[in-house]
Protein backbone atom coordinates (compact mmCIF):
# COMPACT_ATOMS: atom_id res chain seq x y z
CA UNK A 1 0.00 0.00 0.00
CA UNK A 2 1.53 3.46 -0.49
CA UNK A 3 1.55 5.83 2.69
CA UNK A 4 2.10 9.43 2.23
CA UNK A 5 2.73 10.75 5.93
CA UNK A 6 2.85 14.97 5.63
CA UNK A 7 5.92 16.50 5.80
CA UNK A 8 5.30 18.88 8.59
CA UNK A 9 7.01 21.78 10.00
CA UNK A 10 6.66 20.85 13.35
CA UNK A 11 6.55 17.28 14.68
CA UNK A 12 2.52 16.46 15.24
CA UNK A 13 0.64 13.23 16.06
CA UNK A 14 1.95 9.99 13.89
CA UNK A 15 -2.14 9.30 13.48
CA UNK A 16 -2.59 13.18 11.77
CA UNK A 17 0.48 13.08 9.72
CA UNK A 18 -0.92 9.38 8.34
CA UNK A 19 -4.29 10.77 7.14
CA UNK A 20 -4.93 11.32 3.53
CA UNK A 21 -7.61 10.93 1.29
CA UNK A 22 -5.84 8.18 -1.34
CA UNK A 23 -8.46 6.84 -4.26
CA UNK A 24 -6.34 3.04 -4.45
CA UNK A 25 -8.84 0.87 -2.56
CA UNK A 26 -8.34 -3.09 -2.37
CA UNK A 27 -12.05 -4.38 -3.93
CA UNK A 28 -11.24 -7.79 -2.13
CA UNK A 29 -11.19 -7.08 1.45
CA UNK A 30 -13.86 -5.67 3.26
CA UNK A 31 -14.49 -3.73 6.74
CA UNK A 32 -14.79 -5.71 9.54
CA UNK A 33 -17.87 -4.87 10.92
CA UNK A 34 -16.23 -4.43 14.29
CA UNK A 35 -14.11 -2.30 12.60
CA UNK A 36 -16.93 -0.36 10.96
CA UNK A 37 -18.80 0.09 14.46
CA UNK A 38 -15.29 1.67 15.34
CA UNK A 39 -15.37 4.35 12.75
CA UNK A 40 -19.11 5.50 13.92
CA UNK A 41 -18.32 4.90 17.99
CA UNK A 42 -15.41 7.67 17.21
CA UNK A 43 -17.31 10.00 15.19
CA UNK A 44 -19.92 9.94 17.91
CA UNK A 45 -17.70 11.12 20.19
CA UNK A 46 -16.70 14.70 18.38
CA UNK A 47 -17.42 17.50 20.21
CA UNK A 48 -20.72 19.61 19.52
CA UNK A 49 -22.23 22.68 20.63
CA UNK A 50 -24.69 21.59 23.36
CA UNK A 51 -23.70 18.09 23.31
CA UNK A 52 -26.03 18.13 20.34
CA UNK A 53 -24.74 15.51 18.19
CA UNK A 54 -26.73 17.11 14.88
CA UNK A 55 -24.77 14.61 12.73
CA UNK A 56 -26.41 11.92 10.99
CA UNK A 57 -24.28 9.07 8.96
CA UNK A 58 -26.08 6.71 6.68
CA UNK A 59 -23.85 3.63 6.01
CA UNK A 60 -23.48 1.22 2.76
CA UNK A 61 -21.62 -1.73 2.94
CA UNK A 62 -20.75 -3.29 -0.35
CA UNK A 63 -20.34 -6.87 0.98
CA UNK A 64 -23.15 -6.96 3.07
CA UNK A 65 -25.61 -5.07 1.10
CA UNK A 66 -24.31 -4.80 -2.58
CA UNK A 67 -27.61 -3.28 -3.78
CA UNK A 68 -28.10 -0.66 -1.32
CA UNK A 69 -24.41 0.18 -1.81
CA UNK A 70 -25.12 0.53 -5.42
CA UNK A 71 -27.99 2.70 -5.38
CA UNK A 72 -25.82 5.35 -3.06
CA UNK A 73 -22.39 4.95 -5.58
CA UNK A 74 -24.91 5.99 -8.32
CA UNK A 75 -24.92 9.19 -6.59
CA UNK A 76 -21.37 10.04 -7.04
CA UNK A 77 -20.29 12.31 -9.54
CA UNK A 78 -18.29 10.59 -12.62
CA UNK A 79 -15.22 11.07 -11.20
CA UNK A 80 -15.36 9.80 -8.49
CA UNK A 81 -17.44 6.47 -9.84
CA UNK A 82 -13.92 5.71 -11.57
CA UNK A 83 -11.87 4.88 -8.34
CA UNK A 84 -14.97 4.35 -5.41
CA UNK A 85 -16.07 1.42 -7.44
CA UNK A 86 -13.67 -0.68 -5.13
CA UNK A 87 -14.21 0.96 -1.99
CA UNK A 88 -16.60 -1.55 0.56
CA UNK A 89 -18.09 1.04 2.34
CA UNK A 90 -19.66 4.47 1.73
CA UNK A 91 -20.96 6.78 4.62
CA UNK A 92 -23.26 10.19 4.14
CA UNK A 93 -22.61 12.60 6.65
CA UNK A 94 -25.65 14.97 7.17
CA UNK A 95 -25.67 17.42 9.72
CA UNK A 96 -28.88 19.14 11.40
CA UNK A 97 -30.21 22.34 10.68
CA UNK A 98 -31.93 22.62 14.09
CA UNK A 99 -30.99 21.82 17.44
CA UNK A 100 -32.76 19.07 19.31
CA UNK A 101 -33.20 20.56 22.63
CA UNK A 102 -35.58 23.35 21.22
CA UNK A 103 -35.96 23.13 17.70
CA UNK A 104 -33.99 26.84 16.84
CA UNK A 105 -31.59 27.02 14.02
CA UNK A 106 -28.07 25.44 14.57
CA UNK A 107 -25.62 27.00 12.66
CA UNK A 108 -23.41 25.02 14.00
CA UNK A 109 -24.23 21.72 12.96
CA UNK A 110 -22.20 21.37 9.82
CA UNK A 111 -18.68 22.47 11.91
CA UNK A 112 -19.45 19.79 14.41
CA UNK A 113 -20.71 17.43 11.87
CA UNK A 114 -17.20 17.91 9.87
CA UNK A 115 -15.55 17.30 13.18
CA UNK A 116 -17.02 13.77 13.43
CA UNK A 117 -16.15 13.13 10.30
CA UNK A 118 -12.62 13.57 10.80
CA UNK A 119 -12.75 11.79 14.23
CA UNK A 120 -13.98 8.93 11.69
CA UNK A 121 -11.32 9.61 9.47
CA UNK A 122 -8.54 9.38 11.85
CA UNK A 123 -9.84 6.34 13.28
CA UNK A 124 -9.66 5.30 10.03
CA UNK A 125 -6.11 5.51 9.97
CA UNK A 126 -5.64 4.02 13.78
CA UNK A 127 -7.06 0.70 12.28
CA UNK A 128 -4.71 1.04 8.89
CA UNK A 129 -8.05 1.53 7.24
CA UNK A 130 -8.06 4.36 4.72
CA UNK A 131 -11.03 7.33 4.95
CA UNK A 132 -11.78 9.65 1.70
CA UNK A 133 -14.32 12.40 2.45
CA UNK A 134 -15.76 13.81 -1.24
CA UNK A 135 -18.00 16.66 -2.42
CA UNK A 136 -18.62 14.84 -6.06
CA UNK A 137 -22.27 13.56 -5.25
CA UNK A 138 -25.71 14.82 -6.15
CA UNK A 139 -27.53 15.75 -2.86
CA UNK A 140 -30.91 15.61 -4.11
CA UNK A 141 -30.69 12.17 -6.24
CA UNK A 142 -29.45 10.81 -2.68
CA UNK A 143 -31.76 12.83 -0.34
CA UNK A 144 -34.15 11.33 -2.44
CA UNK A 145 -33.18 7.86 -3.39
CA UNK A 146 -32.98 7.37 0.43
CA UNK A 147 -35.50 9.44 2.22
CA UNK A 148 -33.29 12.34 3.88
CA UNK A 149 -35.30 14.88 5.62
CA UNK A 150 -34.93 18.46 4.39
CA UNK A 151 -33.83 19.45 7.48
CA UNK A 152 -30.60 17.23 7.59
CA UNK A 153 -27.56 18.85 4.78
CA UNK A 154 -26.13 16.01 2.51
CA UNK A 155 -22.63 17.53 3.51
CA UNK A 156 -19.78 14.75 1.96
CA UNK A 157 -19.88 11.04 1.03
CA UNK A 158 -16.71 8.99 2.49
CA UNK A 159 -14.93 6.34 0.78
CA UNK A 160 -13.79 3.52 3.48
CA UNK A 161 -11.41 0.35 2.78
CA UNK A 162 -8.12 -1.28 3.15
CA UNK A 163 -5.28 1.13 0.76
CA UNK A 164 -3.97 -0.70 -2.21
CA UNK A 165 -0.86 -0.27 -4.31
CA UNK A 166 -0.94 3.12 -6.58
CA UNK A 167 -0.51 0.67 -9.15
CA UNK A 168 -4.31 -0.40 -9.79
CA UNK A 169 -4.92 3.23 -10.99
CA UNK A 170 -3.95 4.89 -14.56
CA UNK A 171 -3.47 8.23 -15.86
CA UNK A 172 -4.12 11.54 -13.68
CA UNK A 173 -5.27 9.19 -11.11
CA UNK A 174 -2.09 7.36 -10.53
CA UNK A 175 -0.03 10.54 -10.86
CA UNK A 176 -2.54 12.01 -8.11
CA UNK A 177 -1.74 8.74 -6.10
CA UNK A 178 2.12 9.76 -6.36
CA UNK A 179 2.22 12.79 -6.48
CA UNK A 180 3.98 14.70 -3.22
CA UNK A 181 1.44 16.19 -0.59
CA UNK A 182 1.25 19.88 0.32
CA UNK A 183 -0.16 22.51 2.07
CA UNK A 184 0.02 26.45 2.31
CA UNK A 185 2.61 28.02 4.48
CA UNK A 186 1.74 28.40 8.19
CA UNK A 187 1.74 32.46 7.88
CA UNK A 188 -0.88 31.96 4.64
CA UNK A 189 -3.74 30.26 6.58
CA UNK A 190 -3.00 31.32 10.24
CA UNK A 191 -3.00 34.94 11.71
CA UNK A 192 -2.31 36.51 15.13
CA UNK A 193 -3.39 39.97 16.44
CA UNK A 194 -4.80 41.14 13.10
CA UNK A 195 -6.64 39.43 10.59
CA UNK A 196 -3.92 38.98 7.52
CA UNK A 197 -1.28 39.47 9.92
CA UNK A 198 0.98 36.18 9.59
CA UNK A 199 1.54 34.22 13.02
CA UNK A 200 4.91 34.16 14.26
CA UNK A 201 6.68 31.26 14.30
Amino acid sequence: MSEKPAATRYPIHDIIARRWSGRAFDPSQGVPQEQLVALLEAARWAPSCFGDQPWRFLVWDRFRDEASWRRAFACLAEGNQTWVKNAPVLLLATANSAFRHNGKPNRWGQYDTGAASENLCLQAVALGLMAHQMGGFDAEKIRQEFSIPEAFACMAMIAVGHPAEADMLTGELKEAELAPRSRAPLGELFFEGSWGQPLSV
